[in-house]
């Protein structure tokens, strides 16, 4: 029996927490067995990431297996019915690899360029 997909997300950061709120209402309205944990209140010893890592990308664990970058965006897509022809239209090899670029070097440094800025201004 699959277990439930457990998501970790930045709740610091207000992009990620906005995008993880409609996740979470899309996942509790189709009763999708995903679980959201804010990386911050978490023991990422149980992730096997550090916080560093943990705030770089987004991660996920089904089964033992941890998923992390665009992989955890299509394994949370998959659980939640609104967003499984997402899933299926960026599996597509050629779109999966441009996603997956995107993800890799757009999306995700200058979600973490934004954390570590707001993480500054609040230690300053």
């Amino acid at each position: 029996m699959a277990q439930q997909l457990e998501i970790l997300y930045n709740g610091r950061c207000p992009i990620c927490s906005a995008e993880i709120a409609q996740y979470r209402r899309q996942a509790e309205h189709a009763h999708a067995p995903v679980q959201f944990i804010d990386l911050h209140e978490a023991t990422l010893a149980h992730w096997g990431l550090s916080a560093d890592q943990a705030t770089r990308r987004f991660h996920a664990r089904k089964d033992g297996q941890i998923i992390s970058g665009f992989p955890a965006f299509l394994a949370l897509w998959r659980e939640l019915p609104r967003m499984r022809w997402l899933a299926r239209v960026l599996e597509l090899p050629v779109l999966r690899q441009m996603a997956d670029f995107g993800y890799n070097n757009l999306a995700a440094p200058l979600l973490y360029w934004m954390h570590k800025r707001r993480e500054s201004r609040k230690a300053g």
